[in-house]
């Protein structure tokens, strides 16, 4: 090879690698995340605080215990600043060990189970945390007003259809089931939570928020994961008469408002990323205020 003919190979393999070197640089800022500044258009008719202390409390397993942590999600901090009294459950809490379950189906156990009297009684009771985050200090008493409830990203892979008839409770096979069974799907979620809401009306004294599940890095059932958090935030409430049931649309918070999760924490790894936890903190504080005083008519 001459020195001409190796000059220009050399330059050929310079241009290539920056090349691959851009590539690999915008597509790393894709896997962080993207824009976390990037927010859900809403309007919100009041977002301040409660003028009074209000006593809350979080079902949740991984991703919520890292959504509330200081040093990830800051939701602790958040909800303590916004005057909430914050507890939770997780794995192991409750009678029977109940808190071990927080996929779709189980949350018929929780709120229309035959032993649901038993977990609902516990769980406007608790005032302890269990997982690590900040809150405020001193216990206002009284049991806890504001239920937030969420699923994590398994329940993303909904099987089935969208178009799929949705079953009555009775012949609903999800009932108690985990998101790993065959009949984790779109029709047989809707069944659950529209069979929900006949306790949620039973209870007008307490302001229940769904969180949508947070999303897969998974294509396959990306479709599906849309097509029904779309159903729970925009259509499951549009014939209940009441203001004591909000969604928070999580899902689409950690999706840019697309089908697969935008914020992973690291390759393989679909618990959101702290970019991902704390663009949700920042959505969702105004979403509860919001709620809450549209559920006491402020």
């Amino acid at each position: 090879m001459n020195k001409n003919n190796l000059i220009l190979f050399l330059i050929i393999i310079l241009v290539i690698s920056g090349i691959l070197l851009v590539i690999l640089y915008f597509d790393n800022l894709n896997w962080q995340g993207g824009d976390e500044n990037q927010t859900t258009s809403h309007i919100y008719t009041n977002t301040t605080p409660p003028s009074h202390t209000v006593k809350l409390i979080f079902i949740h397993h991984s991703t919520g215990e890292n959504w509330l942590s200081d040093e990830n999600g800051g939701l602790g901090i958040a909800l303590r600043d916004n005057n909430y009294f914050v507890s939770d459950t997780n794995y192991g809490w409750g009678p029977d060990s109940i808190g071990d379950l927080t996929d779709i189906g189980h949350w018929w156990l929780w709120f229309r189970g035959p032993d649901s009297s038993k977990y609902t009684d516990a769980l406007y009771n608790e005032s302890g945390q269990n997982c690590e985050y900040s809150r405020l200090s001193s216990d206002p008493g009284g049991e806890n007003e504001i239920i937030i409830f969420k699923s994590c990203f398994p329940n993303s892979a909904l099987q089935g259809s969208s178009s799929d008839v949705v079953p009555s409770i009775a012949s609903n096979p999800l009932k108690g089931e985990s998101s790993d069974s065959e009949f984790h799907t779109v029709a047989n979620a809707k069944g659950i939570y529209i069979d929900l809401l006949e306790y949620f009306k039973t209870r007008p004294d307490k302001l229940f928020i769904i969180i949508t599940a947070p999303p897969l890095s998974d294509p396959t059932y990306g479709e599906n994961a849309h097509s029904f958090n779309q159903w729970l935030v925009n259509d499951w409430l549009d014939d209940y008469p009441y203001k004591n049931v909000a969604v928070f649309d999580f899902y689409s918070v950690l999706t840019n408002g697309g089908n697969t999760l935008a914020y992973p924490s690291s390759w393989g790894d679909d618990h959101p990323s702290q970019a991902g936890n704390q663009k949700a903190t920042q959505e969702f504080t105004n979403f509860l205020n919001n709620a809450y005083h549209e559920w006491k008519d402020e």
